[in-house]
């Protein structure tokens, strides 16, 4: 169910008359309480109930040449920077270079990674997820600033295979 949905529902319900209204699914338990029987309106309360997400070190960064990128990410990405292979995002959330703040960061610019090794962390929904290397090669550019959100199939890093 999206905001929109919910939205509607709320609007519904108000036009309705009835007071109070629950609703649970799988995954959502909504409730909604009118005004009618009060003189200070109430507070819809949406609850997202949390689903397990299996761990995206399991499931390996996807790894594309750079010619396949969208267009306005390719004009980040340099004319000369085709022969490298781009990392990009598998999952949606918050970028961060080191596994905590007074820690080194994964990788740095020029050095050699093999096929597995940890490049960053994701945060998604409270959850930080290892982002491994598909191939091993020497990051040539790093996309991304640290502490900075990425969506989904967003370069981060750029990979000399050679």
């Amino acid at each position: 169910m999206d905001i929109k949905e919910i939205q509607s529902l709320i609007k519904f319900v108000a036009k309705s008359g009835a007071s109070e209204v629950k609703l649970e699914m799988e995954d959502l338990k909504i409730t909604i309480r009118t005004g009618s029987h009060t003189s200070s309106p109430e507070t819809t309360i949406v609850q997202q109930i949390p689903v397990a997400q299996p761990p995206v070190a399991q499931a390996p960064a996807p790894v594309a040449e750079a010619p396949a990128a969208p267009a306005a990410e390719q004009k980040e990405v340099d004319a000369d920077d085709s022969k490298y292979i781009t990392i990009k995002s598998p999952i949606i959330g918050t970028f961060y270079r080191k596994p905590s703040p007074d820690k080194p960061p994964f990788v740095e610019v020029g050095k050699t990674i093999n096929k597995g090794d940890v490049l960053c962390v994701i945060e998604a929904m409270k959850l930080f997820n290892d982002i491994e290397s598909e191939v091993s090669g020497k990051i040539v550019k790093i996309l991304v600033e640290d502490s900075s959100p990425v969506e989904f199939d967003q370069p981060l890093f750029l990979v000399d295979p050679s």
